[in-house]
């Protein structure tokens, strides 16, 4: 009997649930990976006397009893949870679901538009993007918290506009910057999206 693999692993604000199982009817060793219960990928290698070599590792034509098939399965296992630490899961799937699939389970996701270019007139000045599933978010409430050492936390709230932006600006001196971060929370429909970000002094 092969005993089968189950991690859950979180990379950027998503959390996928990794399944590896040894399916015996099929003769093959398949890692599916799971987000918010829905299949959006799977990775196959078949181990019967003709198998083809799969795109990652030894070919599987070779195992023959029920070890050598539960080794190759860990290690099915740990290459596709690499390939989600590496943010390169699409790179090892054999087949995986649709954009729109995909879409319909990614969650909020926040970015720092004109992180190059913030201060200005002793302000600074952040634009911020709020995504869902890649299209833009307008109502989203955004809470800012500008930490720096020698002061008190500065908080602000502002709701995005129909582009899914928004605009806040903090009094600082530059030379506080490369001490200072600033931890961003988006929430929308009852759902939250974290980003923290270190600041840095003008080069």
């Amino acid at each position: 009997m092969i005993f089968g693999f189950n991690t859950d692993i979180r990379h950027e604000d998503t959390v996928y649930h990794v399944q590896s199982e040894a399916r015996e009817g099929e003769q093959l060793l398949q890692t599916q990976v799971f987000v918010q219960g829905r299949c959006i990928g799977k990775r196959a290698v078949s181990y019967n006397s003709s198998g083809a070599e799969g795109k990652i590792g030894a070919p599987t034509s070779s195992l023959t009893d029920d070890q050598d098939k539960e080794k190759r399965l860990r290690e099915l296992h740990r290459e596709v949870l690499d390939a989600i630490r590496d943010g390169k899961l699409d790179s090892i799937f054999d087949k995986r679901e649709t954009p729109e699939t995909l879409a319909a389970v990614k969650k909020l996701d926040i970015e720092w538009i004109n992180s190059s270019s913030v201060h200005s007139s002793g302000a600074l000045t952040m634009r911020i993007r709020v995504t869902d599933g890649g299209a833009t978010v307008e109502g989203a409430r955004l809470t800012l918290r500008f930490a720096r050492p020698d002061a008190a936390p500065y908080y602000a709230q502002v709701l995005t506009d129909a582009t899914g932006n928004a605009e806040m600006s903090v009094q600082v001196d530059e030379k506080s910057l490369s001490d200072s971060s600033v931890v961003v929370q988006a929430s929308f429909t009852g759902r939250t999206a974290t980003r923290k970000f270190q600041l840095r002094a003008a080069l």
